[in-house]
């Protein structure tokens, strides 16, 4: 098990997996204590230098979807991984309610049960997990903090601007047209 602790803009994310595979992305930055890092865990930045080179591009507006092979650690058929499959079809620069998740999962009546799989979403970012707001437009909890998860909606929908979004989050959350 190889780990990397990579700096971006949202503030220090931890990078863990084997085989190959991610099977961590996760927030620093609002924990108060200590990432947990395995004794057993190998720290290894070399194993990460693609998924780090990804996630620059991504910041930087040159990346909208990730190319990474990942591991949950969870079976495929769990609702979890349904979830987070789920997530992973929301496009770039949208957004989608908890309600429209579990609807395209066909469980239309757990939207809750949807939010605590997304509380759960152990590879943020790249399974995007602060594409998912509030039926009302607002924005909803988020590991990273909802000022991450503004950050994260605002860059995607600058990169997207030109094209097909407009409009930005207030300082509560509300989505604001021009």
């Amino acid at each position: 098990m190889y780990y990397e602790i990579f700096s971006s803009p949202v503030g220090p994310l931890l990078l863990q997996g084997a085989d190959s595979k991610l099977q961590q992305l996760s927030f620093l930055k609002n924990r108060n204590s200590k990432p947990f890092v395995d004794p057993a865990w190998i720290r290894r930045a070399d194993y990460f230098e693609d998924i780090k080179e990804q996630l620059v591009e991504y910041f930087d507006g040159r990346r909208r979807k990730f190319d990474v092979e990942l591991d949950f650690g969870v079976p495929e058929t769990t609702f979890s991984a349904q979830v987070w499959r789920e997530l992973q079809q929301i496009p770039y620069g949208e957004t989608r309610s908890y309600r429209d998740v579990a609807q395209n999962i066909g469980r239309a009546k757990a939207f809750r049960a949807v939010g605590q799989a997304n509380h759960r979403n152990p590879i943020a970012i790249i399974v995007p997990c602060h594409r998912v707001i509030g039926s009302d437009g607002t924005l909803t909890g988020f590991g990273g903090g909802l000022d991450t998860k503004k950050y994260l909606l605002d860059l995607e929908s600058r990169i997207c601007r030109t094209k097909t979004v407009k409009g930005s989050y207030d300082h509560v959350g509300h989505f604001v047209s021009p």
